[in-house]
C-alpha cells in the first residue's frame, strides 16, 4: 500500500505565545508536528503493519520543518519530502498548501492519503478536503476508526458527539481525528535510523509550479490573542438572595438575560 502522511509543522500551543506587530514572533517558540497530523503518521504505521507497503511524509514549508520530518521518520515512516518555498512564496494560505500538495501527490498514485483533522495553529480542517477535491478522490474526515479490505475501506467519523460509518474505496484521503489511535514516542533506535532514511527537498519549479499559481487566495490582517477574562464573583449569604443577585449580575452586567 501506497501511503502518504500531510503533515505540517505548528506552533506548540502549551507554550506561551508571544506576538509582535499582529504576528506571532517565532523567537525562541516551540514547534512540534500538530498533534492531529501525529494521529495520521501512527495510523499509516499501523496500516504498513497490517498490509504491508510504504510510507511518506510530506510537508510544505522551509528548512526548519526538517526536524518534524525526521520526527515522523523516527516514529516509523520510511521516505520523506520537504517542498521548501521559502524563496518562492511570501505568503501563502491553505490553498497555497494544497495546490502544491496536489501537484506533488498527482504523480504518485497514492493508494491512501492521511492528514490531521485540522491544523492547531489555523483550526480551518481546509487542506485535506481541498487536496482530494484536486487530486478528483473521495475524502472522509474526522475518522476515529479506520479499516481496509482489500480496496474496500469503512471509515468511523466523529459527527459532533456522535459517529457516522462510510464505506467507501481506495484510492482516497482521510483526516484523523482525536481517538483514532495513541501515538508513538520515537524509540532511541527509531530516532538513529531517521537519520539515514531519505529526506528528499523539492521547490516549486521541481513540481512545475511557480508563485502565480499557488497565489493566496486569503489574507491574515492580524493575529490577537483573546482578552483576558476577568476575575470571578463567589456569592453568599442565603441561596434566595443568591439567587436574587445572579439574575442582577446577568441582566445588568453580563447582559444575557
Amino acid at each position: 500500500m501506497n501511503i502518504y502522511v500531510l503533515l505540517k509543522r505548528t506552533f506548540d500551543t502549551e507554550e506561551k505565545i508571544a506576538l509582535q506587530n499582529g504576528q506571532i514572533a517565532e523567537d525562541g517558540a516551540e514547534f512540534i508536528i500538530n498533534p492531529y497530523d501525529e494521529y495520521a503518521v501512527e495510523e499509516a504505521i499501523q496500516l504498513k503493519d497490517k498490509h504491508g507497503g510504504e510510507i511518506t511524509v510530506v510537508t510544505v514549508g522551509n528548512e526548519e520543518a526538517e526536524k518534524e520530518l525526521r520526527t515522523a521518520l523516527a516514529m516509523g515512516a520510511d521516505k520523506a519530502v520537504l517542498i521548501n518555498i521559502e524563496d518562492d512564496v511570501e505568503y501563502g494560505d491553505q490553498y497555497t498548501t494544497a495546490k502544491i500538495l496536489a501537484q506533488y501527490l498527482k504523480d504518485q498514485s497514492p493508494d491512501l492519503v492521511l492528514a490531521g483533522n485540522v491544523a492547531i495553529d489555523g483550526g480551518s480542517g481546509q487542506v485535506g478536503p481541498r487536496v482530494a477535491e484536486l487530486l478528483e478522490i473521495p475524502y472522509v474526515t474526522t475518522a476515529t476508526k479506520l479499516d481496509i479490505d482489500g480496496t474496500n475501506v469503512t471509515v468511523v467519523r466523529d459527527v459532533e458527539g456522535d459517529s457516522e460509518v462510510i464505506e467507501t474505496t481506495l484510492p482516497l484521503l482521510v483526516t484523523a481525528q482525536q481517538g483514532l489511535n495513541e501515538p508513538r514516542y520515537p524509540s532511541l533506535p527509531g530516532i538513529m535510523k531517521a537519520k539515514k532514511k531519505p529526506l528528499e527537498e523539492l521547490e516549486l519549479d521541481d513540481l512545475d509550479l511557480d508563485e502565480d499559481d499557488v497565489e493566496a487566495k486569503t489574507k491574515t490582517i492580524e493575529i490577537y490573542l483573546p482578552p483576558k477574562k476577568e476575575a470571578g464573583r463567589v456569592l453568599s449569604g442565603d441561596i434566595q438572595d443568591q439567587v436574587k443577585e445572579m439574575v442582577t449580575l446577568l441582566h445588568s452586567e453580563a447582559k444575557v438575560v
